[in-house]
């Protein structure tokens, strides 16, 4: 059964149909009297930038409302025990080809997601190679050896997603046992989510959550600032050209306090791939698990961890096979392996 995105009320219907499925109406709750899933009538673009955007309602309405919820309008009229079992039976048949169709996603869209992944260490492990010119040019151009070299990260990449998710999932089991079940008593509010959750949407948060930090990271693949620039931006800000405009004290010069919070962020000493993929990953990751649990930060986080745990492992087996015992690329490996 769908769930409000709102308040996570189950809902019945989140729309209704009338003569296509461009002419419908959204249904509100009967609880906070909100449309139940804005979201029905939201094109994909939308939905991505939201799930960038770390939006909660939107991992609800692709969660457990996508695909659920529609009515059609009827000219006949109809018995209430009439509806109460098409209802029951549609109810059933969305259960039985739910999971399956879930599971399917997951493969589809984690294999895509592992790709981007796969080219995003790639380039950042090639770009980074120590060797003369002719040496990097053949690694980073598409030859034979660069595409050796991108299978077996594609490859090491695969087994890392497999190790996370699977940890992931287990500490979860773990966490849900030991946290209390909902109350017996049955005039009490039961969370939407608590009652439709299933194992398969934590895989699928987790895929929902990379969005974000593989959408920087690919940004910063593709495009990545030139070091020289940057330094010889930072000095012009900082002596401001001697005409009063790049500081804050009049005289062409940053204020102390200024030049340091500004060096914290010189490309030499943060190291914004790590910032991405570490932080905000790890963030973004909680963020989805917050959401599909509906429990406490805290437990969320310790499941990071100890997916992070388990996918460091694997990274420190298969690291060797795939930079080939290279100790520079290896610790870069290394250094990506925590989501």
């Amino acid at each position: 059964m769908p769930i409000c995105t709102t308040c996570t009320t189950p809902a019945a219907h989140l729309y209704t149909v009338y003569d296509s499925k461009y002419n419908f109406r959204l249904e509100q709750c009967t609880s906070c009297h909100a449309f139940a899933d804005p979201y029905v009538e939201h094109d994909t673009l939308t939905l991505l930038l939201d799930l960038i955007l770390l939006k909660r309602d939107v991992y609800r309405h692709l969660l457990y409302n996508r695909g659920l919820g529609a009515r059609r309008a009827s000219g006949r009229t109809s018995t209430k025990d009439g509806e109460r079992q098409r209802e029951h039976t549609s109810n059933l048949s969305q259960h039985q080809h739910g999971s399956a169709a879930r599971w399917w996603l997951i493969v589809r869209l984690g294999f895509a997601l592992i790709c981007v992944d796969a080219f995003i260490r790639w380039t950042h492990i090639s770009s980074n190679q120590t060797g003369d010119s002719a040496q990097i040019a053949a690694i980073t151009s598409w030859n034979q050896l660069a595409l050796r070299g991108f299978l077996r990260i594609l490859v090491g990449c695969v087994f890392e997603t497999a190790a996370f998710h699977a940890g992931v999932v287990l500490a979860c089991y773990l966490v849900l046992k030991a946290l209390p079940s909902p109350p017996p008593d049955p005039s009490a509010p039961v969370s939407g989510i608590r009652a439709q959750f299933r194992y398969s949407h934590i895989p699928l948060t987790l895929l929902y959550s990379s969005l974000t930090k593989l959408f920087l990271l690919f940004c910063l693949s593709i495009w990545r600032p030139d070091a020289s620039n940057a330094a010889h931006g930072y000095e012009s800000g900082r002596l401001g050209h001697g005409n009063g405009n790049g500081g804050g004290n009049g005289n062409g010069t940053w204020h102390p306090l200024a030049a340091r919070a500004l060096a914290l962020l010189d490309e030499d000493t943060l190291d914004r791939e790590w910032v991405v993929r570490n932080v905000l990953g790890g963030m973004a990751a909680g963020f989805g698990l917050r959401v599909v649990l509906d429990c406490h930060p805290v437990f969320t986080t310790l499941i990071i961890l100890a997916g992070w745990l388990v996918k460091t492992a694997v990274a420190s087996l298969v690291g060797g096979w795939v930079t080939v015992d290279d100790k520079a690329a290896g610790e870069m490996w290394l250094a990506y392996s925590i989501p």
